[in-house]
């Protein structure tokens, strides 16, 4: 993985100190909030309900086991011993004193590591494929690509004040895993006919109160040319996005404005003075770059183990986990294990200060002291010896990681929501927590079969609900509690779509009764072993819809309440938290 040179490390050092000085002066009373806002956002810091809340930076998803446990020791030392992982594949820690901060930047920075440009109005973190470098599909490993983007656009004094925040997400392989669709820019690697590499670009996708799927904007990019490609696109942004409207400002609104075909024209227009200056890449820079990321000591080793197959045989939990978290490496006798944030009762991407811990231990162990983290919230080791599975099953199920639900119901992305987030309209954790005990049966879970559930509590969708298969919102009622709205038809990957809401919305308690009707039509009109969301886009919205809205559910609350839906006292606290 990339290591800092010294000009990193003192740009990072500096910034710390520079930091130090602002919360002095903030706490003095020299600053006062509104002076010291802009501020603390350009380092991460956000003011949530009940703390600070702090964004660390993890640049394409990947960290080494020693930034692992520098996590665990912010989570002890600072927090509340946990952190969340989240959908930028960076992690947060929402029980924060200010006087304190300072002194976790300065710990990050011995560890390589800092909080720049995970808030504000500027290109936030690359983030990428979770497999990449290993996956079989590659075409070309993109974290060289994803580091030189990063090195570009950090302290890119033109970009500092764009309209809006923008985000920016490169895949390397044949299947898109890094949702590049729902980026304001997308990049995924390509080769032409004649086998040069290069990019095909998406620009203008994005989530939130307008979700857009990205449109391409050129076929192919040369690799060489990249990175003027993506400046002239931000230029192009960054003079005519709109800056009256912080709800109009995204890139995916100027270019629905213009469209497609005269954002283009600017952009080509404005490249061809960048095309061949100082931006242009060269080959002697791209492998500079990617010699960081080259690949570890492997072993001769091959993909038959028949010790593997004796113990799937004996062990139902282990096969489970072999299907549905262990997926294919591009070495053989290796494989990518996914350790699972999801364990049904537990908030989806929450990890305690001992889980990363272990986690670090199992990456020295097991997989050349590296992690990844996904935008699903979940954890990667990438190089584990088909041999190792065993061990590394029975020491990770000790610590709650072995959940094997990867794809499945109850891999539930979901935002902190309204126990945290100022901006939440209502809870995301209980609710989360809530479908997942209700649908926790694994039988149920494999014949359901491959399945997303995305949720957010609030239309700014950081749980990415419009992509979600089924997608989950918090919805604003005045003094009417908490309502969510229910989408049906998202997907990410390279058949990209954006859920349609199914009609009006529904209270805490009713939604898991929802995900239920909803899974009975998927289970009544399916064919054979298709997918839910091909049968969604086979037979439409109506069947789900008229199910789902059959009898009146004001009329069934009390009915309801009687199951097993009924809000449990532990989740019905103004504010829950499981780390209160």
């Amino acid at each position: 993985m990339y290591r800092y040179d010294e000009y990193d490390q003192k740009i990072v050092e500096e910034r710390v100190r520079q930091y130090r000085d602002q919360v002095r002066r903030r706490l003095s009373g020299e600053l006062t909030e509104e002076e010291f806002m802009p501020l603390r956002l350009q380092n991460g810091l956000y003011m949530q309900i009940h703390a600070y809340m702090l964004r660390i930076a993890v640049p394409y998803g990947l960290i080494s086991s020693k930034q692992m446990r520098m996590f665990a020791h912010i989570a002890r030392k600072y927090d509340r011993d946990y952190g969340h992982f989240t959908t930028r594949q960076n992690i947060q820690f929402n029980w924060l004193k200010l006087e304190d901060t300072p002194d976790i930047l300065a710990d990050l920075a011995t560890v390589q590591m800092h909080a720049i440009q995970t808030s504000g109005n500027c290109v936030r973190n690359i983030t990428s494929d979770e497999y990449a470098g290993v996956a079989r599909d590659e075409i070309v490993d993109p974290r060289a690509y994803a580091e030189i983007l990063r090195q570009w656009s950090t302290f890119h004094p033109e970009f500092a004040y764009l309209p809006r925040k923008f985000k920016i997400a490169i895949s390397g392989g044949k299947e898109d895993r890094a949702a590049i669709y729902a980026h304001d820019i997308g990049l995924g690697v390509t080769k032409n006919a004649h086998g040069e590499v290069g990019f095909r670009v998406l620009v203008g996708g994005g989530l939130g109160r307008t979700p857009m799927i990205g449109t391409e904007i050129c076929e192919f990019v040369p690799w060489q040319h990249i990175l003027t490609y993506v400046e002239a696109i931000l230029r192009i942004y960054n003079l005519y996005g709109r800056r009256d409207n912080k709800y109009k400002a995204r890139i995916k609104i100027l270019v629905k404005a213009l469209g497609i075909d005269e954002f283009k024209r600017q952009v080509e227009a404005d490249w061809a003075d960048l095309k061949d200056g100082p931006g242009t890449l060269t080959i002697e820079e791209v492998n500079r770059v990617a010699s960081f990321f080259t690949a570890p000591p492997y072993e001769t080793l091959t993909d038959h183990d028949s010790r593997l197959n004796e113990f799937k045989a004996d062990s139902r939990s282990f096969s489970n986990w072999m299907l549905r978290n262990v997926k294919p490496h591009r070495v053989p006798g290796y494989a990518i294990v996914v350790l699972s944030l999801k364990k049904p009762g537990n908030a989806p991407g929450d990890a305690t200060a001992e889980q990363m811990e272990a986690v670090a231990d199992l990456a020295d162990r097991y997989s050349f002291g590296e992690l990844r983290i996904t935008h699903q919230q979940n954890l990667v080791l990438a190089d584990v010896r088909q041999t190792d599975l065993i061990r590394l099953w029975q020491e990770a199920t000790v610590h709650e990681l072995t959940a094997p639900n990867i794809g499945l119901l109850t891999d539930i992305i979901s935002c902190p929501g309204a126990d945290f987030c100022t901006l939440a309209n209502a809870r995301s954790i209980p609710l989360a927590k809530l479908i997942a005990e209700r649908f926790e049966d694994l039988d149920f879970q494999h014949d359901i079969g491959e399945i997303t559930l995305n949720m957010s509590g609030c239309v700014n969708a950081c749980g990415q609900h419009h992509i979600g298969n089924i997608g989950i919102t918090g919805v604003e009622k005045k003094d009417h509690g908490e309502w969510y709205q229910v989408s049906l038809g998202g997907a990410e990957g390279n058949n990209s779509s954006i859920g349609k809401i199914i009609g009006p919305s529904f209270t805490f308690n009713q939604v898991p009764e929802v995900i239920d009707r909803i899974l009975q039509v998927y289970l009544r009109e399916r064919i054979e072993a298709e997918r839910f969301i091909d049968t969604v886009r086979r037979i439409g919205h109506t069947p789900f819809k008229e199910h789902v809205y059959a009898t009146d559910f004001a009329a069934e609350e009390e009915e309801i309440a009687d199951k097993h839906v009924v809000v449990p006292a532990q989740y019905a606290a103004p504010y829950y938290s499981p780390r209160f």
